[in-house]
């Protein structure tokens, strides 16, 4: 019997984002060894928008680094042989790191970047607290992206604007969709209380790739049909501006509703008749599908996300998902309207979606495309050591 390949998953990456997760257990779905070597340093979002702000100028920063990874050292001194070493999301300090322990032991190194620290504190308004901490970000991830013998994105759209950016070449890039977690996400039965009511519903983190407040606009137009319902559930930094305008539109066809825990979440999924992807015109929102896309495929619901050149790539519209303009929210009401009155439209895209999900994209198949990466990356370095 062969010996099965191992990976060692290296660095301080958000060990329960999505992400993550689903790309360690699509590894291990495919006969995968992976061996964790993680440490926390990010204290959540805040923490990494405030450190990005400024704060790594202040030494207790510094002495956090450094107990981190010193920390992480430890771990690593127990990890054993491994066919590859692999930095997690986000991973942009972890790379310089994880670069001289993979020479030292002569293996590959890969990296899932998966999305740019720099686009994210651009898009979060970072320049107008300095340039130069902005500045910094890009140059550390300019030369991060040029360490890993390989890198993983999960569409095309997002590997034409890292190399734009950086000045990359495409080929050191290989493509693991977003996809989503199947052991939390798959198909629940679940009663509703009023089936005259058309359901919609959003949940996430009220970011400005969701375009949350085009959905609240939405909600507005509709307000004389109050047979649609729209449910919002979550948190995060436009919220308040969502409730704002709720209030003030004096809205009686929208409800907040804070994080709940999954198992309920997906029941929520489930009692909608649509699920709503992003709508956001950020370049994080054009380039990505989201999770919550696959997500409430998996649950064969059926989604309307913004249209956008990364998800006419990876979906179609009409056969696995509905898409309508970013910037009209009453190419939203009109969708809306017209799938209310069409059920069998709803079902037939509904099944499509789910029928692509679990075909391509679930857990198995994201993992088995992981690791045919992997296995050629692998395969190469050893030719290429060998030579003379």
């Amino acid at each position: 019997m062969t010996r099965s390949l191992r990976v060692c998953y290296f660095g301080t990456y958000r060990a329960e984002y999505s992400r993550n997760r689903i790309m360690i257990e699509g590894l291990r779905r495919n006969g995968v060894e992976v061996i964790e070597c993680h440490e926390t340093l990010w204290q959540g979002i805040d923490d990494r928008v405030k450190v990005a702000g400024g704060g790594w100028r202040h030494f207790a920063f510094l002495i956090r680094v450094l107990k981190t990874y010193a920390r992480l050292l430890w771990q690593y001194r127990q990890v054993g042989a491994y066919d590859v070493l692999v930095v997690g999301y986000p991973g942009q300090l972890d790379v310089f790191l994880a670069r001289v322990l993979a020479w030292l032991r002569r293996k590959p190194l890969v990296w899932d970047v998966f999305m740019s620290i720099y686009l994210i504190a651009w898009e979060r308004g970072l320049a107008q607290k300095g340039r130069l901490n902005l500045w910094l970000l890009r140059t550390l991830e300019y030369f991060a992206c040029r360490l890993p013998d390989l890198l993983i994105q999960d569409t095309d759209e997002y590997v034409k604007w890292l190399c734009r950016t950086h000045h990359l070449k495409a080929e050191r890039f290989r493509l693991v969709p977003t996809g989503a977690d199947d052991r939390i996400f798959y198909p629940v039965m679940v009663a509703t209380s009023d089936s005259r009511i058309f359901r919609v519903l959003y949940y996430g983190t009220f970011i400005p790739n969701h375009g949350v407040s085009y959905i609240i606009e939405t909600a507005r137009c509709l307000l004389d049909d109050p047979d649609i319902q729209f449910e919002l559930i979550g948190d995060g930094p436009e919220k308040a501006r969502a409730l704002e305008l709720a209030q003030q539109y004096q809205l009686t066809n929208v409800i907040f509703t804070d994080w709940i825990p999954q198992a309920e979440l997906t029941r929520h999924i489930a009692t909608a008749n649509v699920c709503l992807g992003a709508f956001g015109d950020t370049p994080q929102s054009l380039m990505t599908v989201q999770n919550k896309i696959y997500e409430c495929m998996a649950l064969g619901k059926v989604v309307i996300t913004g249209d956008s050149p990364a998800v006419q790539t990876t979906l179609r519209a009409g056969q696995h998902l509905f898409v309508c303009r970013r910037d009209d929210p009453h190419a939203l009401v009109i969708l809306l309207q017209q799938l209310k009155v069409e059920p069998q439209t709803v079902l037939r895209v509904a099944n499509g979606g789910y029928t692509l999900y679990w075909s391509t994209y679930d857990l198995q198949h994201n993992g088995l495309t992981y690791l045919g990466h992997l296995l050629s990356l692998i395969r190469t370095r050893k030719r290429e050591w060998s030579l003379p």
